[in-house]
């Protein structure tokens, strides 16, 4: 039989429905540039097989809510509580029992365009989320770990319908109508989790980045508002904006300066 060429073999990897036979004849065949594609297949494999299995790993809590009766689990995190200027953000998901996502992690652990990708799709096949964004001037008023609280509570409140079991990255929520887990790295440790990580990152990115197109001095575009060179050398500029957290320094000493 006739050698496939590096072209044809390379297409049949990339569909991804060899049978046994075909893998035998590629496995025997010598030519280095096959050898390299196989290898570079057998990694790609082992790689999906990782994230399936990490996906499965991350239902756990949502799969124990399930078998005790819940039906609506919400995933609750927030973004923003270190940075120098900008709002707390905080996301509330519900996901439906069937979702997949594979690849879903921790929304740090993504690059920006997996994060806006991804975002995307968990809005479009949520069963509800809501966001809740606690401006800086609610934060010097309160405190950021109260207003971080805030935001959780806000993003909650928002969902339809209301959840009947509350999972929340790291934080104890007092108060709510509903039983709640705080879970220590949450965001890597369930999909409902996780996907409120990435809603609340993709959407307090995006306020700054439009934040950037007013104040480019501090390049929130890039730090996010974050204590960076760039932001700190942008504050002996320009000064304090009116999104700078005041309760934080070196704001709080600028400002009386």
């Amino acid at each position: 039989m006739k050698k496939q060429s590096i072209a044809e073999i390379k297409q049949l990897l990339h569909g991804d429905n060899l049978t046994s036979e075909e893998w035998e004849m590629l496995v025997q065949d010598d030519r280095k540039g096959v050898q390299t594609l196989l290898k570079s297949y057998q990694r790609k494999q082992a790689r999906e097989k990782q994230l399936i299995e990490q996906f499965e790993s991350m239902q756990q809590y949502e799969r124990k809510a399930y078998s005790n009766g819940a039906k609506w689990i919400a995933g609750v995190d927030e973004v923003g509580r270190g940075p120098l200027a900008g709002p707390v953000v905080a996301a509330a998901v519900i996901l439906p029992e069937d979702f997949r996502l594979i690849g879903l992690n921790d929304s740090k652990k993504l690059k920006e365009s997996v994060r806006e990708e991804y975002s995307t799709y968990i809005k479009e096949h949520a069963v509800s989320y809501h966001i809740s964004f606690i401006d800086n001037q609610v934060i010097d008023a309160m405190n950021i770990y109260e207003a971080t609280k805030k935001a959780m509570y806000e993003a909650l409140a928002g969902l339809t319908p209301s959840p009947e079991h509350v999972l929340v990255d790291a934080v104890h929520l007092p108060g709510l109508n509903h039983s709640q887990e705080a879970i220590i790295k949450g965001d890597a440790s369930s999909i409902s989790i996780a996907a409120a990580s990435i809603l609340a990152k993709v959407a307090r990115d995006q306020f700054m980045k439009e934040l950037h197109t007013k104040y480019p001095t501090y390049h929130f575009d890039k730090n996010m508002g974050y204590g960076t060179k760039a932001h700190l050398d942008g504050l002996n500029q320009s000064g304090v904006t009116p999104y700078h957290r005041a309760s934080f320094a070196p704001i709080k000493t600028l400002l009386k300066e």
